[in-house]
């Protein structure tokens, strides 16, 4: 195998590990190299979603689910509208058995559901299974056995001929257990699909389809696990299509796959198996299983919703889903998984935080535009594939601050959490006190520390220049406004009167009465439903700063706003 020289802009050099002793994906199994369709096809409608956390999912778990713990995830699953759920492996363990009696003798399985129970291709285990879903009146059964190459000749230490012998004995046992059970369907998985000959694929599916009589009304799924995972997905989407467009009976066949995330990639082998003909996905909630786990269900549906498609499953709650599937596996679901994490739709960088408010902010303002509510309205927000609210999250969480903080997000907070609207010059003077004090912190703010920093930095109720009384009275000789008060200015108090074209150029004139010169640069009223809120920005003495104020009424608050100014400027 020759190595392409690497190109100069890039320093990387051969490396120490043994690579050498594994093989590419084409040295072990042949693709064929068909037309390709999948890579212009759209998905338009859900596929059935199949999952498989109580078999798949339950064996790779330290500490198995008993009962309650399986009957809480099945109640979940039902309430979340699938309608094909694998149950158990009633002939592996006492557990899975009496789960899928508890079941069968139940009121358990809602009328729209059908149960799945899994198998090995041997005359006593499908007796075992047969005996499990005695009374349910309607069931799946999976009959699976490892098909590939190394697995023939490694584990099973059979030839092909063998193995399709094993096969058709064992589907001809469960074919005449099911002339007394017509409820029952039938699944056959050719464990490794990926690794199988494509050949060998289609002559154990289509000899199956032929022996169990499948026809439209009574399909056979044939399902094609991507057990571990050995290349891109576009090789697993070329694998789909060729036996998509080589199964015998098509009409007859619901076409299955099971991918595994061995590569991190199992989302994308799901989304491009369906893309090539793949009409059923089997997986877990939040993506648990063996080694690197089954394809994630939560993120395959909600991919869909982000393109507007129908998921057909309900994540409405996505949090007590999180919770439930948490109690009953026992494992955390981790904060960055799609959709789903504590923290997937949080944002802490300044960049991402300017973005999302402003977006927030055009959203709102484009459903009042429509005449709908913003629940209704289109979604275009930057950096949130999906509107929280429609997964049960609150906007509380969307911005949070830390030292990567920046000022849109800092100003959402304060806009969100305590209704104080900065102005938009004041936002980076405030994103600096912010950033000081993450940084010597080294940890996140909450909103209220927020508020409170916010306060104490703006707010000046102590200073050089003190307000011992006031008030504002109409200048009847120049038509503007009068200010009447009594100022401290250090250890010096006194009466001033100032006159001006609104009440604050007034305080302002008092204020140059007593020896403080004050030029307001900058100025801003806000009024909100729990009283006023004012922003000034002074100069005073060759020293710019804000100040703000809040009051029940909007000139008392304009009048601290610039009374904070100035006595943070005099520090």
């Amino acid at each position: 195998m020759t190595t392409t020289p690497a190109p100069a802009w890039n320093p990387q050099r051969p490396g120490p590990m043994p690579f050498h002793r594994y093989r590419p994906f084409q040295d072990r199994v042949r693709v064929p190299a068909a037309g390709r369709d999948w890579p212009a096809a759209t998905i338009e409608r859900a596929p059935l979603w199949v999952p498989v956390d109580l078999r798949d999912g339950n064996q790779a778990l330290a500490e198995p689910m008993d009962t309650p713990r399986k009957r809480r995830f099945f109640d979940l699953l039902t309430g979340m509208g699938f309608k094909e759920i694998e149950v158990g492996y009633p002939s592996a363990s006492r557990a899975d058995f009496d789960f899928v009696r508890h079941l069968a003798t139940g009121d358990a399985v809602p009328d729209d559901v059908t149960p799945v129970v899994f198998t090995p291709a041997r005359r006593d285990l499908i007796d075992r299974t047969f005996e499990a879903i005695e009374g349910m009146p309607r069931a799946v059964v999976h009959l699976y056995i490892a098909t590939s190459p190394v697995w023939r000749d490694v584990v099973l230490g059979r030839d092909r001929a063998e193995v399709w012998r094993t096969v058709r004995e064992a589907a001809e046992h469960m074919a005449r257990r099911a002339d007394r059970a017509s409820y029952v369907r039938f699944q056959f998985s050719p464990e490794t699909f990926n690794l199988t000959e494509p050949d060998f694929v289609l002559e154990l599916c289509d000899g199956l389809t032929e022996l169990w009589d499948a026809s439209p009304d009574r399909p056979v799924t044939h399902n094609l696990p991507a057990t571990v995972e050995i290349a891109t997905p576009n090789v697993y989407a070329d694998q789909i299509e060729y036996v998509h467009r080589h199964l015998s009976r098509r009409d007859s066949v619901i076409l299955s796959v099971h991918p595994h995330n061995d590569r991190g990639t199992g989302v994308a082998c799901a989304e491009l198996a369906v893309l090539a003909g793949a009409q059923r996905v089997e997986g877990c909630l939040f993506g648990n299983g063996e080694r690197t786990g089954n394809v994630d269900l939560v993120t395959l549906a909600l991919n869909l919703y982000a393109q507007g498609v129908d998921p057909m499953i309900d994540f409405r709650d996505i949090d007590t889903v999180r919770e439930t599937v948490e109690h009953c596996n026992r494992l955390p679901v981790h904060p960055r998984h799609p959709y789903a994490g504590d923290l997937v739709h949080t944002a802490f960088s300044g960049t991402h935080q300017d973005a999302i408010s402003k977006g927030l902010a055009r959203h709102a303002e484009r459903a009042r535009e429509l005449g709908v509510p913003e629940r209704r309205a289109p979604w275009s927000v930057p950096y949130l594939p999906v509107d929280p609210a429609d997964v049960g999250r609150s906007y509380e969480a969307v911005i949070r601050v830390n030292s990567q903080s920046g000022k849109g997000g800092m100003a959402y907070l304060l806009r969100a959490h305590h209704g104080v609207d900065l102005p938009a010059r004041m936002r980076p003077d405030f994103s600096r006190a912010v950033q000081r004090a993450t940084d010597d912190s080294g940890r996140e703010m909450a909103a209220k520390e927020l508020y409170e920093l916010f306060r104490a930095t703006y707010v000046v109720e102590d200073g050089e220049v003190a307000l011992e009384a006031w008030s504002v009275h109409p200048d009847e000789s120049g038509g503007g406004h009068r200010f009447v008060c009594t100022l401290r200015t250090g250890e010096r108090t006194g009466d001033y009167e100032g006159t001006g074209s609104g009440p604050v150029s007034a305080f302002v004139d008092a204020l140059a009465g007593a020896g403080v010169d004050v030029e307001v640069l900058d100025f801003h009223e806000q009024a909100g439903g729990d009283g006023a809120h004012a922003f000034a920005q002074c100069r005073v003495r060759g020293t710019t700063c804000w100040g703000a104020g809040r009051d029940s009424s909007a000139l008392a608050a304009s009048v601290r706003a610039v009374l904070s100014a100035v006595n943070r400027a005099l520090r």
